[in-house]
């Protein structure tokens, strides 16, 4: 079978989704695109890619191609997909899918009319301990699902401070929309994405705000929030994410999901980047405490897994209907702190 052509737009993370991509025999990346030419000259040398240019929309103009990905500020999210999509090429965007939900409406409705995939990159469900306690969910381990906590909180890590992370116009937010959108992702997920219908929630600023005075630089958006999330089905979610607090941990992460039949536990070891998982049982009268002690095969990169589903012709996951979700529920946690109120999540038609 014929390769796919993929592009990919911002060597910052994009670097990651080009060697994800690489670990598909039917998928080739022939062209990157990045505003440092440095970053582009050196992804050309290490992954030996033919074509580099200066901006997505040159990418766009002058390659003909089946995949891209868009791994750049939140604000440019929206435009390259849109162009993307006129190109006839799928997309792979990068978390949160948009600045807010409206813009997520009109790239599902241009993926709908160019007939072409978006999928988004919530990458944390493409771990071996996800994929196992999915499978348990599904299987009905946990019953049903009635609460969930969901948390990624750092003692001291604002990234980029005095850059486009800080500064709404172009993120959309802080910490909620660059942390929170991936353990909120993983724990809709895993209670099987049911229909929000309210948040109550609050933002905090008290490390970003006083650096930004002390460094005269730019931060406008929040390094903590926090929310809770009712559901149409009675279930709750309570969510968390600070790019700065006060707690023990460098980086701490943790999901629980609670059902009338078992519970399960999802969090990171020693402050980093590897996870383990727990599910807590009741069965005959018995409780019973399961931890893997041997490695469960995961899934492939979030990347390996759409090049997959496009040659094979099946449904990829972490749609964008999913990051559509997402997005209205990052609106309403904004909406509720600003408003110091609920707000309701209205159904949309169809």
């Amino acid at each position: 079978m014929k390769k796919l052509r993929v592009g990919v737009i911002g060597l910052g993370w994009g670097k990651a989704h080009v060697r994800g991509y690489r670990t598909h025999p039917n998928a080739e990346v022939v062209a990157v695109a990045d505003s440092d030419r440095e970053r582009r000259q050196n992804a050309c040398d290490e992954f030996n890619i033919p074509a580099s240019y200066e901006s997505g929309d040159a990418l766009l103009e002058n390659e003909s191609l089946d995949v891209v990905s868009i791994a750049v500020p939140n604000c440019h999210h929206k435009p390259l997909t849109l162009k993307a999509f006129e190109a006839g090429c799928h997309v792979l965007c990068e978390k949160p899918m948009a600045m807010n939900a409206a813009e997520a409406r009109e790239m599902l409705a241009a993926a709908d009319a160019a007939k072409r995939r978006i999928m988004i990159n919530f990458a944390f469900r493409f771990t071996a301990q996800s994929a196992a306690l999915k499978r348990e969910v599904e299987a009905g381990s946990l019953g049903r699902i009635y609460y969930a906590q969901t948390a990624w909180m750092r003692r001291r890590n604002i990234p980029g401070f005095g850059g486009w992370f800080g500064q709404k116009k172009m993120s959309g937010g802080g910490a909620l929309i660059d942390l929170g959108v991936h353990r909120l992702d993983l724990a809709l997920w895993l209670m099987g994405y049911p229909r929000p219908t309210w948040v109550l929630a609050n933002t905090y600023d008290p490390f970003g705000s006083r650096l930004a005075e002390e460094q005269d630089k730019t931060f406008d958006v929040e390094d903590m929030a926090t929310a809770c999330v009712k559901f149409e089905n009675g279930a709750m979610l309570h969510l968390t994410a600070s790019w700065a607090s006060h707690i023990k941990e460098s980086e701490w992460m943790e999901t629980r999901i609670l059902g009338d039949r078992g519970g399960l536990l999802q969090r990171n070891l020693n402050e980093g980047y590897d996870f383990e998982c727990e599910l807590y049982l009741d069965r005959n009268g018995c409780l019973y405490d399961l931890r893997p002690h041997e490695p469960i095969p995961g899934p492939r990169t979030s990347m390996y897994h759409l090049i997959d589903c496009i040659v094979r012709g099946e449904p990829h996951i972490a749609t964008g209907e999913e990051g559509h979700v997402v997005m209205q529920l990052l609106d309403a946690i904004y909406a509720s702190a600003e408003k110091g109120e609920p707000i309701a999540i209205p159904r949309l038609a169809g």
